[in-house]
């Protein structure tokens, strides 16, 4: 019954790590960097998306019934978060780079 979301969570959470990794690289190399938090908000997205990651693959390869509920929760939970920081990652770059 476990395991409905691990494969979800894991590929979409190592697309958005693409795009935060992608935000950094453009505000580093615009030299926008220190301007603003978003690249340490981004830094720490990233961060949650990649421990998501990580614990989605380890719930799919664990035999563990209740091990592999518990990651799978964590890393869900993770996701979710990651998410939110995302949406506060858009509304900072539309509110620094619309002006």
């Amino acid at each position: 019954m476990a395991n409905k979301t691990s494969q979800h969570i894991l590929g979409t959470s190592a697309n958005l790590l693409g795009f935060c990794l992608f935000v950094i690289t453009s505000l580093h190399v615009l030299d926008k960097a220190e301007l603003s938090i978003i690249d340490e908000l981004t830094s720490l997205v990233a961060l949650f998306l990649t421990l998501s990651s990580v614990l989605s693959f380890v719930s799919i390869r664990t035999d563990n019934m209740r091990y592999e509920f518990k990651l799978e929760q964590i890393a869900d939970y993770l996701f979710l978060i990651s998410l939110i920081g995302i949406l506060g990652i858009i509304i900072f770059i539309t509110i620094n780079f619309w002006a």
